[in-house]
């Protein structure tokens, strides 16, 4: 079977095909997980296409013809956009909002995280602990579909989401605006309940196999990690940070 009918996110009334509509669907703020391009595809409106997508950071990928062909039968002029179900927010916009409502930032990075299930469930997290965004890359994240909906019991609805093309960039944007970062570390020495989390700040999750990328942890404020009574590789990273953000609920209260 075709890797692309394996992902349960991708169902045919969530294409976008064709050029012109792709465009159009962009324009309008329609949400765009990625758009999917033919190997070696021109024209002019590709270019339009591939200057909104930069502008609105939008994943591009390019694939086989027979990639295109097997999504969708129609003629899609060698690209095809898969509709979101999450608007996306730009950083900037979201630090402004929650400033401007009078709240103290707190903020969630998620790095490598590619479990779609653990993605819903620290949206859930997040909103019960009073977390107001999620920042995820455009790439090396799962994709916020049906499935992360459901597992975040709707949360990802409630919780504003940024998605950038760097996250390097946006921890030099967090810092601009005075928001302090923290990253989880197995092997920090200072413990999660030793940090102040009453001051604006965001968390950065890493992947349960590789962690947080090295040249985040270098320009955070804090590394910290979780105690532990036994000997054991890790916590499951939705749970880890369960327990990180309702340390900072405790410590707001």
């Amino acid at each position: 079977m075709d890797a692309y009918h394996k992902k349960p996110g991708i169902k045919k009334s969530s294409l976008i095909i064709g050029r012109q509509p792709i465009i159009e669907a962009i324009q309008s703020g329609r949400p765009i997980d990625k758009i999917l391009f033919q190997q070696s595809v021109s024209g002019d409106s590709i270019g339009t296409i591939r200057q909104l997508a930069r502008e609105n950071n939008i994943p591009i990928q390019q694939v086989p013809a027979e990639k295109l062909h097997a999504l969708s039968k129609s003629n899609h002029q060698g690209c095809i956009a898969i509709a979101g179900l999450i608007q996306y927010l730009e950083l900037q916009q979201v630090i402004d909002h929650v400033v401007g409502a009078g709240e103290t930032p707190l903020f969630v990075i998620l790095d490598g995280v590619t479990d779609v299930r653990n993605i819903g469930a620290i949206a859930r997290t997040a909103v019960c602990c009073g977390a107001q965004a999620i920042i995820i890359p455009d790439k090396g994240v799962g994709a916020l579909n049906e499935d992360a909906i459901k597992a975040s019991a709707g949360a990802l609805e409630k919780i504003q989401v940024c998605r950038v093309n760097s996250l390097m960039k946006a921890v030099d944007t967090l810092h601009l605006n005075g928001i302090k970062v923290f990253a989880s570390e197995m092997k920090a020495e200072k413990k999660v309940y030793e940090l102040t989390y009453t001051e604006p700040c965001c968390i950065i999750m890493g992947s349960e196999d590789k962690g947080v990328f090295s040249g985040l942890l270098k320009i955070c404020d804090e590394v910290f990690n979780i105690p532990m009574a036994g000997e054991f590789e890790s916590l499951n990273v939705s749970v880890a940070t369960g327990i990180i953000l309702y340390e900072a609920m405790k410590q707001r209260l």
